[in-house]
């Protein structure tokens, strides 16, 4: 489990077949969600580095930061990654 500012990201299962915990903060839902309904998008910085997903309750998409480590167990969890690229 991994705690960041007001989020908790936590792991559980096989590396086939892991699950995350999350919660909605539009419904206040908590809910398990497999790798292939979390979308993380990796910036330049910590303000464009992020994970989402759509609540399953509500149907309300979800952003939240995402931090090193944070990145580090999505992506060990087979979650699809974007790189964004600056266009500097």
């Amino acid at each position: 489990m991994v705690s960041e500012g007001t989020h908790t990201v936590t792991a559980r299962g096989s590396a086939a077949s892991v699950v995350f915990k999350a919660a909605c903060p539009e419904c206040r839902g908590r809910f398990e969600l497999a790798a292939g309904a979390l979308r993380l998008a990796i910036g330049a910085s910590d303000r464009t580095t992020f994970y989402s997903f759509t609540c399953p309750d509500c149907g309300t998409m979800v952003r939240k930061p995402a931090g090193e480590r944070i990145v580090e167990l999505l992506t060990g969890g087979g979650v699809r990654t974007l790189r964004l690229h600056s266009t500097v």
